[in-house]
């Protein structure tokens, strides 16, 4: 049982509220389609009146940045939903719902939408997030929360997409100007499209070059975009003699908890570009750049579910937030 849980509002009658699920599997990683059970323990310390006892599974997305400074400051924010389901434990408007003292397990089961959801995400500015959120509603009393993310990831059949399995190559042939003269040029070929964390992309470039790969992060609110990009991975060649050729193939090993690809949400995207360049002395560098779309392990590793808060801070990483969202 999975019990990474937050409860809220805790009173003298209620001494615990907590949910937690089962595990799915030994990485803890549901994907489309998937079952998910639990229960709800809820231990109070002497009889109550309960209105209703629910539980919700809910999918979501959402951005928020800051652009400006002081009194021209604006706040940036997007959300976008791709499911809620409830459940209830406890109906609603039923009369003489008493839940006496001691502790009650209230068993529960999902099964999660069969549909092309965006993996689970968390970063700065934004965040895909699945979660089950429990809601307890007493006469006169404030309700009580609990809460818990899931860890989701998107499967795709690598051998079943042609894009994927697509090889790359370009060449590029620049001129040299100013203080250098004649041509440098670069043959550069990626065996496909598609690759799984922790794999290695075999890099094939018909002259030594730095190679790396980086992230790009997109972030879309207001009619607005905010990128962040970041460097994950890098390999230098050695120095190039005047005039010299050759062919050099290099292996670069993506981290095995490299955040997949995110390519089917409308506010977040999550993408990575190879980028071969050559490093010229007092010339704009010649490069070739390709996409690359990372891909669930073989064996799924696990999301670190962190993400921002629900306050206004400018793009801090933070915690999950401990109530369930209205």
């Amino acid at each position: 049982m999975q019990f990474d849980t937050v409860g809220s509002l805790i009173s003298n009658t209620i001494k615990t509220f907590s949910v937690g699920y089962d595990r799915i599997n030994k990485t803890n990683v549901f994907t489309s389609g998937d079952p998910i059970s639990g229960t709800i323990t809820l231990e109070v310390t002497k009889d109550c009146k309960v209105q209703s006892l629910c539980i919700k599974l809910r999918g979501n997305a959402k951005v928020r940045w800051n652009e400006g400074s002081g009194k021209n400051i604006e706040i940036l924010q997007s959300r976008e939903k791709y499911f809620s389901i409830l459940q209830f434990i406890i109906q609603d408007h039923q009369d003489n719902n008493v839940v006496t003292k001691g502790v009650h397990v209230y068993p529960f089961t999902f099964q999660i939408p069969t549909q092309q959801l965006p993996s689970s995400f968390f970063s700065k500015c934004g965040r895909v997030q699945y979660t089950l959120e429990a809601n307890l509603s007493r006469p006169k009393k404030l309700d009580s929360k609990a809460k818990t993310v899931v860890t989701f990831i998107q499967k795709t059949d690598l051998n079943g997409d042609p894009a994927l399995m697509a090889p790359q190559h370009s060449i590029i042939d620049r001129r040299m100007k100013f203080l250098n003269s004649g041509t440098v040029g670069m043959d550069v070929k990626v065996g496909r499209t598609g690759f799984h964390q922790g794999e290695g992309i075999q890099v094939l470039a018909s002259i030594q070059s730095s190679s790396s790969v980086y992230s790009k992060h997109s972030f879309f609110a207001a009619g607005k975009r905010k990128v962040d990009t970041d460097e994950i991975l890098k390999e230098v060649g050695e120095a190039i003699p005047p005039s010299a050729f050759g062919t050099v193939t290099r292996t670069f090993t993506i981290p095995p908890d490299t955040s997949v690809s995110i390519l089917n949400c409308d506010i977040l995207r999550v993408e990575y570009r190879l980028k071969v360049y050559l490093d010229v002395k007092y010339a704009l560098d010649p490069e070739v750049t390709f996409p690359i779309v990372i891909l669930p392990a073989l064996e799924v590793k696990a999301v670190n579910p962190t993400g921002e808060s629900e306050d206004g801070s400018n793009c801090d990483t933070q915690s999950p937030p401990a109530a369930s969202e209205t």
